[in-house]
């Protein structure tokens, strides 16, 4: 068992704390190896499709065949999750996710090139992930105390964040050697930690349960009564549709950066800059747990991501570049830590699923709508216009939400204005 750092370490390294709990820990180990193959798969799908048709545009349609059941099955998987067992529901759902990366490995064993087949399939393991994930989030305060889920959502995120860096570099090492194919089995491999660590659970019924089934609509209406809750969803819409320019990599890869058409070292390094920032963040987060004023905090660290990555679209060296999304990284790490939290701790239980599935939803759908969006103004004034202005105005934005969103700005942790009476946070060790 992990014992808490003491002195100035502490004030650097992940508190490891939350590790001591044997339910946690098996997730987190667990959770080390499949965020890889999640990335192994995501990256060989796009690249099986490029491979059979040379065509960009159907990998882009292949991010929108994925974005609509993690939209539709978003909202509804968090209303699973507030109705059924959630261990029951995540061993289904993992079980679900490792069956069509099996049957995407035999059918690009088999030499299909039916494109269709391979985004059915990717389709339904979108839905099986979009009801996984916001009942693995709906979990995680039942299995850590109140207040060490900072600490664990601090650690998840430092492991999402290794896995975005080191999952795109896996495939390049391992096509050449074992074969695209193998990439998808890897992942239904890695979903054997999950259902051990899922199994070990203890059975975990949302509080409530008996009610009769819940509604999505009961969902949003609660939501939309919990000015708290809602604008933490307000500030991430904010960050993500004005201030991330992803779909602008590779056309600022070559034209700002001088990088060969195609991709190379500056679109890489691009790509790389955002979760390397994030992993920084992780590794040296100790500190997050002791922060209290965690809306202002949010609304701190937003500003930061937008004022990196205004200063990113007005540069035109690449190691400068670089530098300003890695803030913008560190920055978006600590808003989504903050974030997570505050859903997993001021949402009560019978309502903490639906409000992981819009959290899902709002996750996957805000950069794709900023794809769109800046893409859009890029193609009508220029890449410099798209990405500092968003950025600005992600900072403007910010700062008139944060004024008016009173309860968002005022929490503390320490003494939080609950939207209902008589919380209580269940533990399980």
């Amino acid at each position: 068992m992990p014992p808490r750092p003491d002195g100035r370490l502490r004030r650097i390294i992940p508190d490891p704390r939350p590790l001591r709990i044997g339910n946690f820990r098996r997730m987190f180990v667990s959770q080390v190896a499949t965020v890889i193959g999640s990335q192994l798969t995501a990256v060989a799908v796009q690249q099986q499709i490029f491979d059979l048709t040379g065509s960009s545009a159907l990998v882009g349609l292949a991010s929108l065949v994925a974005l609509v059941p993690l939209v539709v099955f978003g909202l509804l998987g968090g209303a699973v999750a507030d109705s059924f067992d959630r261990r029951r529901l995540l061993m289904i759902t993992s079980v679900g996710i490792a069956a069509t990366s099996l049957a995407l490995w035999l059918t690009a064993l088999g030499g299909s090139r039916q494109v269709w087949v391979i985004m059915l399939l990717l389709a339904v393991q979108q839905g099986f992930f979009a009801v996984n994930q916001p009942t693995r989030s709906a979990v995680l305060p039942r299995i850590v105390p109140a207040e060490l889920v900072p600490a664990a959502n601090a650690l998840n995120m430092t492991v999402f964040a290794t896995g975005v860096i080191v999952g795109p570099l896996l495939v390049g090492v391992l096509i050449p050697v074992i074969g695209l194919p193998w990439l998808y089995f890897l992942d239904a491999l890695t979903l054997t930690g999950v259902l051990y660590a899922v199994f070990r659970l203890p059975p975990i019924p949302p509080a409530g349960a008996g009610r009769g089934r819940a509604k999505v609509s009961d969902g949003l209406v609660y939501l939309r009564a919990r000015p708290l809750l809602l604008m933490t969803f307000v500030i991430d819409i904010i960050a993500m549709v004005c201030g991330m320019p992803r779909a602008l990599f590779p056309e600022m890869a070559e034209h700002t950066f001088g990088g060969p058409p195609g991709g190379g070292v500056a679109l890489g390094l691009l790509n790389a800059g955002l979760a390397a920032g994030s992993l920084l963040g992780g590794l040296t987060g100790g500190w997050i747990t002791r922060v209290h004023r965690q809306g202002m905090a949010i609304l701190i660290a937003v500003v930061l991501w937008g004022i990196s990555m205004a200063l990113f679209g007005s540069t035109s060296l690449l190691w400068l570049a670089v530098l300003y999304l890695a803030v913008g990284g560190f920055a978006d790490l600590v808003s989504s830590v903050y974030r997570s939290t505050l859903l997993q701790v001021a949402a009560t239980d019978e309502m903490r699923g639906r409000m992981q599935g819009v959290f899902t939803v709002v996750v996957a759908g805000g950069p794709r709508l900023a794809d769109l969006v800046h893409g859009v103004v890029a193609d009508a004034t220029s890449t410099t216009v798209a990405v500092v202005g968003g950025g600005l105005l992600c900072v403007v934005l910010t700062i008139v939400a944060g004024w008016f969103g009173r309860s968002l700005r005022d929490y503390d942790s320490r003494s939080p204005t609950h939207d209902e009476p008589g919380r209580v946070v269940e533990r399980s060790t």
